[in-house]
């Protein structure tokens, strides 16, 4: 079930869900560098984005945040991957935006493979300037 996010409510499960899901897709960014970026996803990311959270077993367990759209996460509890809750999320997000862009890590495997089955295409490569990491921008056509 997908529903709209509670700020005050959700907050915790989300940052959660969020170091989570990071210390695994992002095993190769610094533990110190994901404790300072969580912070930032409750109190700069959340306030300003339009998220959707998705549920299952009577508990948060993902979400999708995005800015116009441009997808600035989309985050799973790692336990729930496989069931297609991501995918309904992007399914949620595509049926109320149309086009939708994001940037993932190149070392991002489980993202990569997550996106480029759902049918996003490779618009161009840069570098994160907060990483030093490659990233790829994608773009999903509606």
């Amino acid at each position: 079930m997908i529903k709209t996010y509670q700020p005050g409510v959700d907050d915790d499960a989300i940052v959660d869900i969020w170091l989570k899901a990071s210390r695994l897709a992002h095993a190769f960014l610094d533990d110190d560098f994901l404790t300072r970026e969580a912070e930032n996803i409750r109190n700069v990311y959340l306030p300003m984005a339009d998220t959707r959270t998705v549920w299952a077993d009577d508990r948060l367990v993902g979400f999708i945040s995005l800015l116009g759209n441009q997808v600035g996460g989309l985050f799973l509890d790692p336990d729930c991957h496989g069931r297609g809750l991501g995918r309904a999320m992007v399914d949620d997000a595509v049926a109320r935006m149309g086009t939708l862009e994001l940037d993932v890590f190149v070392k991002n495997d489980i993202g990569r493979r997550f996106y480029e089955r759902y049918g996003f295409a490779e618009v161009e490569q840069r570098i994160d300037e907060p990483t030093g990491e490659p990233v790829l921008h994608l773009r999903y056509p509606a």
